[in-house]
């Protein structure tokens, strides 16, 4: 029987990149359907996280790296400052789901911040990485100016935060059970190994 798996995920949070690659390790040959769903650590008009601030740096020198190095994962702090917003990339990602690359759009913005240190606030970042899974660029530019997929990502992040009150990400509901953070690669894979 298939496993189901919902992974609510924000781009600007490097954590959700970690448990990404937890999760595709933990899940190689087992039947399972990973479902993205987006949430904003910090919707307008919280304001973003700068990279001067002292905050960053230090979560990211004292639990990102040493925990991205444990794992084999290439990650950096972004010299973006300050950091995207992120709706916009999810508006992206309600089109990719429509044309059945919502995961790959998912990973692409992840690695795109990540790892690439692009901007993944600006419309033709986005559109560039839209490109990169099968979507038409253009199409992409049209649907972000005429916000074709705002109210769907508006009301995907009313179901997050009011039906199911997720309050942090990256947080993980498989079958039911919620495990918040990013899982230990050994402890996920035997957790979902006694549900297959």
């Amino acid at each position: 029987m298939t496993q189901q798996i919902i992974v609510y995920s924000d781009y600007v949070c490097p954590f959700c990149l970690l448990a990404e690659e937890v999760l595709a390790e933990a899940t190689e040959g087992l039947d399972v359907d990973i479902q993205w769903r987006p949430f904003e650590l910090r919707p307008a008009p919280v304001p973003t996280l700068k990279v001067e601030d002292p905050y960053l740096p230090k979560v990211w020198r004292e639990a990102v790296y040493p925990m991205a190095e444990q794992l084999g994962v290439p990650i950096k702090l972004p010299n973006i400052s300050p950091q995207p917003r992120t709706d916009k990339a999810f508006e992206v990602f309600a089109m990719a789901e429509e044309h059945g690359v919502g995961h790959a759009y998912s990973m692409a913005t992840l690695k795109a911040f990540f790892q690439q240190e692009r901007d993944i606030g600006d419309p033709d970042v986005l559109a560039d990485i839209a490109d990169s899974v099968g979507l038409e660029r253009q199409a992409v530019l049209d649907a972000l100016a005429e916000g074709r997929y705002r109210e769907q990502h508006q009301a995907a992040l009313r179901h997050a935060m009011e039906e199911a009150r997720i309050q942090s990400v990256p947080t993980l509901i498989i079958d039911g059970e919620t495990i918040q953070g990013v899982p230990d690669p050994a402890a996920l894979k035997h957790f979902l190994t006694e549900r297959a």
